[in-house]
């Protein structure tokens, strides 16, 4: 389904990704981890378009989407969702949802699917999508539109970013349903053992590569793997 090779990607003469080569097949939920600053925000904006790679391939249900913009890879059926969801002032939740769904949908499809992701939809289908809703309402109602795009990739960049714990805790449910909620396959970039564990299988990024492939407790072995330095203790006098 969606294949990078060889990709590249240099910004202020750093190396930000170096040749990555992924695959990753239709219909799986597959997190990405890793330190700060080890690539993985770059990598699913190279997948998006939002940023372009310096070589290599990507290829999209076996389309060559390199130097396609973002409103084309849309268009192929790639969704991105942002770590701080848009606000729209003078936009409702029902108006997003038509927009997001690219089709009239009645008030009742609007409010099934606002339920789906854990929202009272009566208190949320008409109002506005601004600063009076908090980070978790926020994130709920993104989920919603990505719900309705029906996209066959879907990408989350933390989602668990500036929201409490109350709303984590609630965002969690939402994503252990999104086999159901979601069709096609869900990339998801987080930090969270609890978001790890409903991967299908979890991809562990260090300095710009994918260091290793596997379940989630096996890359949560990895990752806290402590660095061991063997040294010899200098006899007394000795440089």
């Amino acid at each position: 389904m969606l294949e990078l090779k060889d990709v590249c990607f240099t910004r202020d003469n750093k190396k930000i990704l170096n040749n990555i080569n992924l695959k990753i097949d239709t219909d799986k939920f597959i997190a990405i981890t890793g330190p700060n600053g080890s690539g993985k925000s770059t990598l699913v904006k190279m997948i998006m378009g939002i940023e372009k790679p310096d070589s290599g391939q990507i290829i999209f249900d076996g389309k060559d989407i390199t130097d396609l913009e973002i409103n084309e890879r849309a268009k192929l059926g790639i969704s991105f969702a942002f770590q701080q969801p848009v606000k729209f002032k003078g936009i409702t939740v029902y108006d997003l949802l038509k927009i997001a769904s690219k089709r009239y949908i009645t008030k009742k499809e609007a409010c099934d699917v606002l339920s789906q992701v854990g929202l009272c939809a009566k208190e949320y289908v008409d109002r506005e999508v601004n600063g009076s809703l908090s980070g978790g309402e926020l994130k709920r109602i993104e989920i919603a539109t990505v719900v309705l795009r029906n996209s066959k990739l879907t990408i989350f960049d933390e989602p668990e970013a500036g929201i409490d714990l109350w709303s984590f805790n609630n965002l969690i449910e939402v994503f252990e349903n999104m086999r159901e909620l979601v069709k096609g396959t869900t990339l998801i970039i987080s930090h969270q053992e609890r978001i790890l564990n409903i991967a299908d299988e979890v991809i562990l990024m260090k300095r710009g590569k994918i260091a290793e492939i596997g379940s989630s407790k096996k890359i949560l072995e990895e990752a806290i793997k402590p660095t061991v330095k063997c040294c010899r203790i200098k006899k007394a006098g000795e440089k």
